[in-house]
């Protein structure tokens, strides 16, 4: 069997796997590290944001992306993926959104099912790695900063001369259609309109607005 058959034998993550050694202990032992992990990736499906230590969401974070992708590519008909799923869902009700809520949510996602920020420590005390770890896709309020609207950036800026351009030449050629029927009313006309026409493009150069007489 070559590389590219044994690659779809097993889902592949959409996140960075850092060869980081991560040292996380726990006083149960590997089965008290395992459960903390499984009530991590419950809470994270059932609250869809969390706020915890950075070592432990970002080992979390891998399971839940695994299980997250075999619930897409496998369905719920899938007898290993419903045990993956029986095992890292502490709540089982919560079986029922991670086939139902989840995979149509995800289905079509090109990019991570997950995103990882940085919280901030707490200050005085004793320095640990804070994170907020959330689903993509959930009901609460985003966490960066929204620069959509910021006129200073260049997609902005280029809206806003082809906004500018447009509105020019379009009231350039309503001015003309105007003209040309006036010409045919009354040809002294002509004249005038073409010196508003003139001052309204020159308006618009300058970046202002033309004046409304009501």
């Amino acid at each position: 069997m070559n590389q590219a058959d044994v690659s779809k034998l097993m889902s592949q993550l959409r996140i960075a796997v850092r060869p980081n050694k991560r040292h996380l202990k726990n006083a149960d032992g590997p089965e008290g590290r395992l459960l903390k992990l499984r009530k991590t990736v419950t809470a994270l499906v059932k609250h869809e944001r969390i706020e915890l230590f950075y070592n432990r969401a970002d080992e979390a974070r891998g399971y839940a992306e695994l299980l997250i992708s075999n619930a897409i590519r496998h369905g719920d008909r899938h007898k290993s993926t419903m045990e993956m799923a029986d095992y890292w869902l502490l709540e089982k009700q919560l079986v029922h959104k991670l086939f139902k809520v989840l995979v149509p949510r995800y289905e079509n996602y090109n990019i991570s099912y997950t995103r990882m920020f940085k919280a901030p420590r707490d200050y005085p005390g004793i320095y640990y790695r804070k994170s907020v770890l959330e689903l993509r896709g959930n009901p609460y309020p985003v966490l960066t900063p929204d620069n959509s609207q910021n006129r200073n950036l260049l997609h902005n800026v280029l809206l806003d001369e082809a906004r500018k351009e447009f509105r020019r030449e379009k009231l350039t050629n309503l001015a003309q259609k105007l003209a040309t029927e006036m010409d045919k009313v009354n040809p002294g006309l002509t004249s005038t309109s073409d010196h508003t026409t003139n001052a309204t493009e020159q308006q618009y150069s300058q970046g202002e607005q033309p004046e409304t007489k009501l």
